[in-house]
């Protein structure tokens, strides 16, 4: 069974994410989802440095393109 961490968010889950997607920029991902992404941190820190700190708004935003499969297309995209 998977250990939820101490907010109820499962630690593989985040970590997956931290794996595939964790040298984005925040700056980047303001791009896909909006200035209010990750708020309070500098637009060159990376994904992997926030992401256990995330409010639920940010953080279900990136579990729904990740588990669909969308978020690497859509940090590519921002980046062009």
């Amino acid at each position: 069974m998977k250990e939820p961490g101490l907010d109820g968010r499962h630690r593989d889950r985040d970590g997956e994410i931290s794996r595939k997607h964790g040298n984005t920029l925040v700056g980047t991902l303001r791009k896909i989802y909006g200035k209010s992404f990750a708020a309070g941190y500098p637009d060159a820190t990376q994904l992997s440095e926030v992401l256990t700190q995330l409010n639920e708004t940010s953080l279900s935003q990136l579990r729904r393109d990740h588990d669909t499969g969308h978020l690497g297309h859509k940090i590519d995209h921002a980046l062009k």
